[in-house]
């Protein structure tokens, strides 16, 4: 099967979706100069093709505020890639990547406090073979947070 293709058109329309995602496909049409099938089929076909999905995010705010937390993994070099597989599956894990530099595996996950980063940090990833070490670091205060940044629309 081939790579699905992203036109400027698609851009569009993701363009309208990712600033509201309830949008009608009538509105972007209007908008577009489209016609509403044009519209409706194209998102369908992002959908199907994997290339987007269209979900609801929680609001970070109010009292019981979550932190973010960043776990930099250092893991035995033979098993990076096997390593970092098993951790992406862990359900607190919201984003898991290989790395060049300072940590092998980069996670990020959202917490209640410091004792559940303790807690998931030394009981569930430490405790995964070929894992060395782990460094933690919890963001404090937010200042920013674009839901859209994990958006990569990469031009053709």
């Amino acid at each position: 099967m081939s790579k699905a293709k992203i036109d400027d058109v698609d851009r569009q329309i993701l363009e309208h979706l990712s600033v509201d995602a309830r949008m009608s496909n009538r509105e972007i049409a209007q908008e577009l100069g489209l016609a509403e099938g044009t519209v409706r089929g194209r998102i369908k076909r992002l959908q199907e093709s994997n290339i987007i999905k269209i979900m609801a995010l929680t609001s970070f705010t109010g009292a019981d505020q979550p932190m973010m937390a960043y776990i930099g993994v250092r893991a035995d070099l033979a098993h990076v890639a096997e390593t970092a597989q098993t951790i992406a599956k862990l359900p607190f894990v919201r984003f898991a990547a290989t790395m060049l530099g300072r940590f092998d595996i980069l996670v990020i996950t959202i917490v209640k406090d410091g004792n559940e980063l303790v807690r998931l940090v030394n009981e569930e990833i430490m405790t995964l073979p070929g894992v060395r070490h782990a460094d933690t670091t919890l963001a404090v205060k937010g200042l920013k947070y674009d839901y859209r940044w994990g958006r990569i629309l990469a031009e053709d």
